[in-house]
């Protein structure tokens, strides 16, 4: 009965959320209560949900400073050059900046943070897209999955969850899995490419003047253009129509038209060399302070929600020593952290109630006893492919402490390696950063403006199919 129930209470919340009849955080808080009284253990459903929160508030903690952090530094112009610097390479060519955003979410995501890694990528690439008119779904997609085989890096959290779950050295389970996963980053750059070439077709191609126009200007609208659907930004006049400003939006135009409008007021802030924030003079102040707080998180000095909160102090307080400014700087931002921080304390209820009734571990000894004896050789793949729904439903320390010591046995029992289990296990991390029980996620639609039942719809598919492609490559190589 749990079973049958926490599958239920998954896809309810899924349904829900992707037809847009509940919002995320009213999704992740009634629907788990609902399913709670329904298992019959409702007067429970409080010491699940303090529990559930007890876990996560140093996440959003975390993620309430980082997005005062980064706030802080977008408006104190530390991120402009880099943004410049990637419109000027990308020659407002959407192909050029779809996969762009690929490559610039891989690198960030050698820090191992994935809040960080969706930060500085939708900072820099944000704006870009609302000039151009591009979805923004392209970017949390190609973001998120990027971020999702980045994530296996030792310090990431996966691979050091599979290494202690099966006693093995972290270093022995990643590096053979390296040319399994280079494959699936490859197979990222080659599906923004497409993507890209499809916003290319969708919205025609501008120069590089008329991206860079400035915003009380008139811009140039695209020529060749088919005129479709997308999400964000829109411009209104003869070629192009529309309304929005980062929701969804449509666009349409004749195949050939071009035309004149005005683009959204909060199209390209991240470029305006005027704004009443930048502090010029400090530049480099900021710059070694991201530096020297990311090294610190990297190197683990102090836990990450002490580093951001000091740094987000640090940060106000020299660039913003007026404290009226410093107000202004918070409430500024304190939109994004309100949804963020909220999302994480709805997800706390979603997590403290499948855990708590066990749900969790009902499902998992389910899709464990449901393997074929005949598999049993094959624990491998097995592994590979469940870890595939199994990171998008459950968090990462429930599969990775409850499931895969189960999985790591019953292939013993048949002679295959626990290494090679604990390498599988890995393949599915590309669709589990785009869970809802994944903190960072909310980050990346939030900053984005991104509906969180859009992003899922769109990426899911993509997201999976880097998992297999993954899994397919740990097999050819001879990993899996």
């Amino acid at each position: 009965m749990l079973t049958v129930l926490g599958f239920a209470m998954i896809a309810t919340f899924l349904v829900l959320i992707m037809m847009k009849k509940m919002s995320p955080i009213a999704a992740l808080v009634l629907i788990p209560a609902l399913f709670c009284v329904a298992v019959g253990q409702g007067a429970q459903l409080g010491d699940y949900v303090i529990e559930g929160v007890g876990k996560l508030a140093p996440t959003a903690a975390m993620l309430m400073f980082a997005i005062v952090y980064f706030g802080v530094m977008i408006d104190v112009g530390l991120f402009d050059p880099i943004v410049r610097g990637i419109l000027r390479f990308c020659k407002a060519d959407p192909v050029r900046i779809v996969v762009g955003t690929a490559v610039l979410a891989a690198i960030v995501s050698l820090d191992g943070d994935g809040s960080t890694t969706f930060m500085i990528t939708v900072s820099a690439m944000y704006p870009l897209y609302k000039r151009l008119g591009m979805s923004l779904v392209v970017m949390t997609g190609v973001a998120a999955t990027a971020n999702g085989v980045m994530n296996t890096l030792p310090w990431g959290g996966p691979t050091a969850r599979a290494a202690t779950a099966l006693k093995l050295d972290a270093a022995d389970v990643f590096v053979p899995m390296i040319p399994a996963l280079g494959m699936g980053l490859l197979f990222v750059f080659v599906l923004a490419y497409v993507l890209g070439r499809r916003e290319r077709k969708r919205i025609g191609y501008l120069t590089l003047d008329e991206a860079l126009v400035p915003e009380t200007e008139t811009v140039l609208v695209a020529t060749g253009g088919t005129g479709s659907t997308g999400n964000g930004s829109t411009a209104t006049g003869t070629g192009s129509t529309g309304t929005g400003s980062g929701g969804q939006g449509k666009t349409t135009g004749p195949g050939a038209g071009g035309g004149t409008g005005t683009a959204p007021a909060d199209g390209f802030q991240g470029l305006d060399p005027h704004r009443a924030t930048l502090r010029p003079k400090l530049y480099w102040f900021n710059a070694g302070l991201t530096v020297a707080l990311l090294t610190a998180m990297i190197l683990e000095l102090l836990p990450i929600p002490v580093l951001f909160l000091l740094g987000a102090a640090l940060a106000l307080t020299v660039n913003y020593p007026n404290m009226a400014e410093q107000k202004a700087r918070i409430a500024a931002h304190a939109d994004n952290v309100l949804n963020v921080a909220g999302m994480v304390f709805a997800a706390a209820v979603f997590t403290g109630v499948l855990t708590g009734t066990g749900m969790v571990k009902h499902m998992a000894d389910w899709l464990v006893g449901a393997i074929p004896e005949g598999m049993g050789p094959h624990m491998g793949l097995v592994t590979g492919v469940l870890s595939i729904p199994l990171t998008y439903f459950m968090s990462n320390d429930g599969f990775y402490f409850g499931v895969v010591p189960v999985l790591a046995e019953a292939g013993a029992a048949h002679g295959v390696s626990p290494l090679e289990i604990a390498r599988a296990s890995l393949v599915g991390q590309a669709l589990h950063m785009s869970s809802p029980l994944v903190p960072a996620v909310y980050v990346l639609v939030g900053m984005a403006k991104v509906e969180f039942g859009d992003h899922t719809r769109f990426t899911v598919k993509w997201a999976a199919l880097t998992s297999l492609v993954v899994l397919a490559a740990g097999i050819l190589f001879g990993i899996i």
